[in-house]
């Protein structure tokens, strides 16, 4: 989901070719910088968003969603782009991610073989995806994910990215594979490795069997994390340091080049003998 830097709890993030693509009239909408012309520019989404077949349940969702300050005060104090990678896993607790990961990995190790003979990706890539998004699960965001993803479509600084991840969330509240109740990361990632919403579209997988995709659910989430890394690109079997050509997959995850390395670094200690 290349994104443009999210922050600990942010993540898949990455970028983004999404059918959803806008025409000229869906950004139409004056953006903004503050809650002033949400209101507005919500009922002229509103209208997009009918036209690409949102329903009553979505647009519901929409007519009550709230301008998210605390998203935009993220948004806008990042600052994982100017730590040393030494500090970034310092300060991300690597030792930790990895003793948890190598654990997780033993206890579990069906699952994860599993996982790479069906999508080619070594556990230790997941796991350190899973460490570094939610400490393993244990914080998934206390931010409501069609407030916060609204927000940055109206917001002026990315809106032609996160567009299309505003419709995507709709979409999924018709379908009930969100709620306007839900919560995730202050950016709109949901569940244990953050997909922000037109990624659970295009690459949420039903790994448990129970004939719905949640990424709050530990198995539909990892495996959706492998799904995600095979479609960009993941070649079974090779190695994914930075400079070798699966790093090139683990760089779609997200923008910040030391959160790249760490990903790296960390998942290669998870699956040392």
């Amino acid at each position: 989901m290349l994104r443009a830097l999210f922050t600990p709890a942010f993540t898949l993030t990455l970028s983004l070719t999404l059918s959803l693509a806008l025409p000229p009239a869906a950004t139409a909408a004056t953006c903004g910088n503050s809650a002033v012309g949400f209101q507005a520019w919500k009922q002229d989404f509103a209208s997009y968003a009918r036209k690409k077949g949102v329903k009553q349940r979505g647009l519901a969702a929409l007519a009550g969603a709230q301008y998210a300050s605390r998203t935009i005060a993220a948004d806008r104090n990042q600052k994982s782009f100017r730590y040393s990678l030494d500090k970034f896993m310092q300060i991300r607790g690597a030792p930790t991610i990895v003793a948890q990961g190598r654990k997780r990995k033993a206890q579990d190790a069906a699952f994860f073989a599993a996982l790479e003979k069906r999508y080619g990706v070594p556990a230790g890539v997941i796991l350190a995806i899973h460490g570094m998004e939610t400490g393993f699960g244990r914080f998934m965001g206390d931010s409501n994910v069609v407030d916060a993803i609204n927000t940055l479509s109206f917001d002026c600084r990315r809106p032609s990215f996160f567009t299309p991840h505003a419709l995507a969330a709709l979409q999924l509240v018709d379908r009930g594979g969100l709620s306007a109740d839900t919560l995730g990361a202050k950016h709109g990632e949901v569940g244990h490795t953050q997909f922000l919403p037109g990624n659970i579209l295009k690459y949420g997988v039903d790994g448990n069997g129970d004939g719905r995709v949640d990424l709050t659910n530990r198995v539909d989430a990892l495996t959706s994390t492998a799904n995600f890394l095979k479609k960009k690109g993941w070649r079974r079997g090779r190695p994914y340091q930075e400079g070798e050509r699966n790093f090139k997959v683990i760089q779609e995850w997200n923008a910040a080049t030391v959160y790249q390395q760490a990903i790296a670094l960390m998942a290669a200690r998870i699956d040392a003998p």
